[in-house]
């Protein structure tokens, strides 16, 4: 038996034992992950309704758990809630995926160009920690109270985090793998495309998921600001039940602002299990 034929066969068993060991474990991977976030969950509410319960504020002012669910559960049974739901994820998808091409074009130049990393390096980094909520008066100023306005914020608030975070992964890229590319014969862009970008991954997604935690709160912060007829948001829901005293509403908009940014982060939290799996840094 030759050694190639012996090296096959033992891929094999090695790639079999692990879909084994996946699927026998199955059940207890997700009992492990569902069981924090049920714990987590009843622990809010017991501590919810015990503020409640204290009495610190009139039920109109905050209301409970048993006054806050039946509001959400009336309302996911309308079409003007899904209509708004639809509203502020279009937007929210529009600017996040203006500031992913933004940030991508804008890291990739100033990581690689040494002049514009001394001129905009230290700039791109005040941007990101500029609160979103500053831009709204120049956003106004400039496209008035329209969604112009709400996009231009959210780009403002993901843009500089996504660029920031490609630049690390571009910076800590191993020069292993420079020489090694260009032992290959890869050159300025083919060394970019086949080389740099693929290493710098980690720190580019790790970029992406805070330049979306930048966008979901700039578009809540536009949408509460920026009210425009005819289209219904959740930050408008907000709006509106604050101007009503709606405690009940108001919880309610916001436990679905909070649901979406968990099952967001959930998204991102695959994607990273899956790149730390191609790198044989995970082998759950």
């Amino acid at each position: 038996m030759s050694t190639d034929t012996h090296a096959a066969q033992l891929a094999g068993l090695d790639a079999l034992e692990i879909v084994e060991r996946r699927r026998r474990h199955l059940p207890a991977r997700l009992w492990a992950r569902l069981w924090p976030i049920t714990l987590a969950a009843g622990i809010v509410l017991a501590v919810w309704q015990g503020v409640v319960w204290a009495g610190f504020w009139e039920p109109w002012v905050f209301a409970g758990p048993t006054e806050v669910f039946p509001v959400l559960f009336e309302r996911l049974g309308t079409a003007e809630f899904w209509q708004a739901v639809g509203v502020t994820m279009r937007r929210a998808v529009t600017g996040f995926a203006a500031a992913v091409l933004i940030g991508l074009v804008v890291g990739a130049l100033v990581s690689r160009v040494k002049v514009l990393r001394a001129a905009f390096g230290s700039l791109i980094t005040g941007l990101q920690t500029m609160p979103s909520i500053a831009w709204f008066p120049l956003a106004i100023l400039l496209f008035k109270l329209s969604e112009s306005a709400i996009l231009f914020v959210v780009i403002l608030g993901a843009a500089p985090s996504i660029a920031n975070g490609l630049i690390t992964g571009v910076d800590y890229t191993p020069p292993l793998l420079l020489r090694a590319g260009h032992v290959l014969g890869f050159r300025r862009i083919q060394l970019y495309l086949h080389v740099i970008l693929p290493a710098s991954l980690p720190s580019f997604l790790a970029g992406l998921k805070q330049g979306w935690a930048f966008a979901w709160r700039s578009l809540m912060a536009g949408e509460i600001v920026v009210i425009i007829a005819n289209q219904p948001s959740l930050g408008e829901q907000l709006h509106y039940a604050r101007e009503l005293a709606d405690s009940a509403g108001l919880l309610a908009t916001m436990i679905v602002v909070l649901a979406i940014g968990i099952v967001i982060d959930l998204l991102f939290e695959t994607g990273d299990n899956a790149l730390r799996r191609r790198w044989g840094l995970r082998t759950g």
